[in-house]
């Protein structure tokens, strides 16, 4: 999930946004209050922070829908702060703690949600919702299920993220004779080559540590131990992660980094820096969510894209799980502060609609990007390498990506112990960190 959740360093979540800051009198939570000259109404502030920092088409559809709004809406004034994923997620961790949210936020489905809730920090949206029953009604089958608790809904997805896919370059595969991997054995064969021909087999970028959780491992281990086995561990109820099959899963993952099919460096470099190797031709694949599709159609050199294709990771030799699926959740979502009362939570409602209702839904899939909404592609306007993708995404079932069903705490265990598998780390000490950090956070 950049992409549940794909963090990045805690300075960032040291200073909050202050509504409110610019002159003049400030506007009520219940009302916009009328100028004492002219009776004219003063505008409504709010907040939002979002993670649609980059130059990728999502992220360039995503801040004109912002712009657009700003324009039409004199009376509502946007405080926007744009971070990277990473930071977002650590940013809102920070002033959750401190119960300073901002008024609209980006935030992700299942876990958090959750851990938002419990904290008395959201409010529910099912009366907005009810209002516009053509909208609500059009999301696919459970997309609305991540941000339900005890029957209330708190968001909807703004786009489908599906979290694992390999983009490979097929002029490098010809051009040495391999094959696009349908086996594990195959996967081998072709890292092996592509390093016997001083071509980076994998380019990955791990810095944001959440990416090889996300993007590889939450796949492995879905097919190593199957889907139902990981929902038992993750709620502790007649599975443990040290149990053989994960421990099997950890180990799939440390040899395809003992056979070098990662750069040297990765746990250095971010996702961007990591799709720029593959951009310059010095890695025949990266593997990455659905949401990278948007800077790939963006910024890929010409004649590297047209070379470019998606598949997805094959199925694990032995493994217990499904072979044509992929981790990831329905998308991210849009909080609302549980603080908003009267106008600005009117105006806040109104921004919401802007972003995640239909308009919102078709501009996102326009950026060659997943949605979890009821939308037909039309191929002559979309990318061919998205549509691609769509068309994979039609037999391709979603499997959970383990950072959406695990406690924070122990998405951070296992983030941190991912990393340290890949540097030569014990699959066995790793398995035990994670599971004594599951037990804990559900008091087991």
């Amino acid at each position: 999930m950049k992409k549940l959740t794909q963090i990045s360093t805690v300075l960032l979540a040291s200073t909050v946004l202050l509504a409110g800051c610019g002159g003049g009198p400030k506007t009520t939570d219940n009302a916009a209050s009328t100028a004492a000259s002219g009776g004219s109404k003063e505008k409504v502030k709010l907040t939002i922070w979002h993670n649609w920092s980059g130059q990728d088409a999502k992220a360039l559809a995503m801040r004109k829908i912002l712009d657009d709004f700003k324009a039409q809406n004199s009376d509502i004034e946007l405080e926007i702060e744009g971070l990277p994923t990473d930071g977002l997620k650590t940013r809102l961790k920070t002033v959750a703690a401190a119960n300073e949210m901002p008024d609209l936020f980006v935030m992700w489905p299942d876990a958090m949600t959750k851990e938002f809730v419990s904290g008395n920090l959201l409010q529910p949206i099912n009366e907005f919702l009810d209002s516009k029953p053509e909208w609500k009604g059009n999301f696919i089958p459970n997309a609305l299920d991540g941000y339900t608790v005890d029957g209330k809904i708190y968001s909807v997805p703004m786009n489908l993220s599906p979290t694992s896919f390999i983009y490979y370059n097929k002029a490098l595969f010809d051009q040495y004779k391999v094959q696009v991997p349908k086996t594990w054995d195959e996967l081998t064969a072709a890292v092996k080559t592509f390093n016997d021909n001083k071509v980076i087999p994998i380019a990955l970028g791990n810095k944001a540590n959440w990416a090889v959780q996300s993007t590889i491992f939450s796949s492995i281990a879905d097919r190593t131990t199957g889907t139902e086995w990981f929902l038992k561990a993750a709620k502790q109820d007649g599975a443990k992660f040290t149990d053989p099959e994960f421990i099997q899963s950890l180990t799939t993952l440390k040899s395809l980094g003992d056979s070098k099919a990662f750069q040297d460096g990765f746990n250095s470099i971010d996702q961007n820096q990591m799709r720029q190797l593959y951009f310059q031709g010095k890695a025949a694949m990266f593997i990455d969510g659905g949401w990278a599709m948007a800077d790939v159609v963006q910024n890929t050199p010409k004649d590297v894209l047209a070379n470019t294709h998606v598949a997805l990771l094959p199925p694990v030799n032995g493994g217990k799980g499904e072979a044509q699926t992929t981790s990831g959740v329905v998308g991210t979502g849009l909080g609302v502060s549980k603080k908003l009362t009267g106008a600005k939570k009117d105006a806040a409602l109104k921004l919401f609609y802007a972003l995640s209702g239909p308009e919102g839904q078709q501009a996102t899939l326009n950026s060659s990007t997943l949605v979890s909404y009821k939308i037909d592609l039309d191929p002559s306007k979309a990318h061919p390498l998205f549509v691609e993708l769509n068309d994979l995404m039609k037999t391709t079932k979603i499997t959970p990506v383990y950072d959406s069903k695990l406690s924070s705490a122990t998405v951070e265990v296992i983030n941190n112990g991912l990393q340290e598998l890949l540097m030569g780390g014990n699959p066995e000490a790793i398995a035990k960190k994670i599971q004594d950090s599951q037990a804990s956070s559900l008091g087991k």
